[in-house]
């Protein structure tokens, strides 16, 4: 064999390997586009999975606050209700007559059995005489001079207050003592 058909020969052989090169090249070029779009699906497939678990989480809450914090409304109406049965009770507990003692026992049986069920529906007092003011559960109404109370110290309760599941649903109305100007 000559140069020139041994330099054609390798040329042929050059050829076809960069021709086998060139496919398989392309044949990994395409098998990693697939990949790619496996890993594309699959970051997809992730991220709708984690939103889907994100609402199913913020749909259980909604329902427990609901469940929680539905009857509200009604229960800030009945509040004032039992503001009316102490109201009742205060005015009437010094009369004398026998038989308006009787009634205000009546009344104040009605008033505790009424607020057992709304305490059984998630409704608390929020504490207040004696306390240290605080504004996130008490709405100072008043200051007075009370010596031997400390500053800021709740010493009479105008209104009650009530927390619904440990949410505030009415401040108590308080007068604070406040002895900073003796």
């Amino acid at each position: 064999m000559s140069d020139i058909e041994e330099n054609e020969n390798e040329n042929e052989e050059v050829v076809e390997t960069e021709s086998r090169v060139k496919d398989v090249v392309e044949e990994e070029i395409k098998n990693h586009e697939t990949i790619k779009e496996g890993v594309d699906f699959k970051a997809k497939y992730y991220y709708l999975a984690a939103e889907v678990e994100n609402m199913r989480k913020r749909s259980e809450r909604e329902k427990e606050n609901l469940l929680k914090y539905g009857n509200e409304k009604v229960l800030s109406s009945l509040v004032g209700v039992v503001d009316n049965f102490d109201l009742t009770v205060n005015a009437l507990k010094n009369d004398n007559d026998d038989k308006v003692q009787n009634i205000v026992k009546g009344i104040d049986m009605i008033r505790s059995q009424f607020l057992d069920v709304l305490k059984q529906n998630g409704l608390t007092l929020v504490d207040s005489v004696g306390e240290i003011f605080n504004p996130n559960f008490h709405e100072a109404v008043a200051q007075a001079p009370a010596p031997g109370k400390a500053d800021q110290e709740i010493i009479n309760e105008y209104q009650r207050g009530y927390l619904l599941n440990g949410r505030l649903l009415r401040a108590s109305k308080v007068v604070v003592a406040n002895n900073s100007n003796n």
